[in-house]
């Protein structure tokens, strides 16, 4: 077997998922020489993206202006301004950011969120592919191990119940089939396909149980690597190791597709969490290693901590680091 080399060409990293974590990732890939395609959930019913994907018929863009801003090479002026948030007491503007009112504007221009993240990419000189998951806006259901359910992304977390599984429908009720444009392509031409970092449930699946995408992920020859969450979740991943995290994923999409974990060895300083601004975020994940092989996985262990403003954080530049060792060394 001969040894993949990128000294010609760039390497293919697409990722996957939405939060607060994956333009972490994304900006500190954005300073190395690679080929980016961000895919991002588009069930998000929450805050400012919840209210416009009420009013118009478009994708939540949240997550999408993140992601847009942590690839763009904009001034920071200009990126200030375009996550500008609204203060609480502006009646009619409250909570709403500069970024999601320009996206709200452009998919109604274009009658379509994925095209309006095409112009903007190219106006705000993105360097990479950013797409939507899904072409229209998606509903994420939960159904919990005591028999119930809970519908709405929001939703989900509230009553602290144990998630059996999820599953994503659009808004007439049909289950989510098809993966927005380019998508598919982008992941089974790709070297490199990274999940996370991002809440397990509401950033990564959502985007998984997509079947296209699902079945695209499950069947590339690209690496796949899932970047482990730092702390458990409150209402999704509480008491869960590292392997726990694994299984679910293998139990969704029913095949041992992920290749490669990163996970976080460096301690947490007790009472370092500022637990009001945190409050969604519990412990730390435990490990399971042997569980992490047993699942077919390759384990990389490390320090991928950065403490900010009284949270825990992975270290962009750290994790990418270990990402281009990965995609290096892959295999043909």
């Amino acid at each position: 077997m001969k040894m993949k080399t990128y000294r010609i060409r760039k390497p293919k990293i697409v990722v996957i998922g939405g939060g607060t974590g994956l333009p972490v990732i994304l900006k500190s890939l954005r300073n190395q020489s690679a080929e980016i395609t961000a895919v991002v959930t588009v069930a998000d019913d929450g805050g400012s993206s919840g209210e416009l994907r009420d009013s118009i018929d478009m994708a939540p863009p949240g997550d999408l202006r993140n992601v847009l801003a942590a690839l763009s090479d904009m001034p920071k002026l200009y990126e200030d301004l375009f996550q500008y948030r609204f203060h609480e007491d502006d009646k009619f503007l409250a909570n709403h950011t500069i970024g999601n009112l320009l996206i709200a504007a452009l998919s109604e221009m274009r009658s379509s969120t994925y095209e309006a993240i095409q112009l903007l990419s190219m106006m705000m000189h993105v360097d990479g592919h950013i797409y939507p998951s899904s072409e229209t806006p998606l509903v994420l259901h939960a159904d919990f191990t005591d028999g119930t359910s809970a519908i709405g992304e929001s939703k989900i977390a509230l009553d602290r119940k144990t998630i059996e599984k999820v599953y994503v429908t659009e808004k007439s009720g049909e289950k989510a089939v098809h993966a927005a444009r380019k998508v598919v392509k982008a992941i089974n031409e790709a070297d490199m396909v990274v999940l996370g970092p991002g809440s397990l449930f509401t950033s990564i699946l959502p985007n998984l149980v997509i079947k296209e995408l699902g079945d695209a992920v499950r069947t590339t020859a690209a690496e796949v690597v899932y970047i482990c969450n730092i702390m458990t979740q409150k209402g999704e991943t509480e008491h869960f190791s590292d392997a726990d995290h694994i299984r679910v994923l293998h139990k969704h999409l029913e095949s041992k597709f992920i290749d490669t974990v990163l996970v976080n060895t460096e301690k947490v300083p007790e009472g370092y969490m500022d637990p009001e601004v945190y409050d969604e975020y519990l412990v730390q994940v435990t490990h399971d290693f042997n569980g992490l092989r047993e699942q077919g996985c390759r384990v990389v262990s490390t320090d991928f901590l950065k403490l900010r403003d009284g949270g825990v954080f992975h270290d962009g530049e750290k994790v990418v680091d270990e990402l281009f060792r990965i995609v290096f060394g892959a295999k043909i």
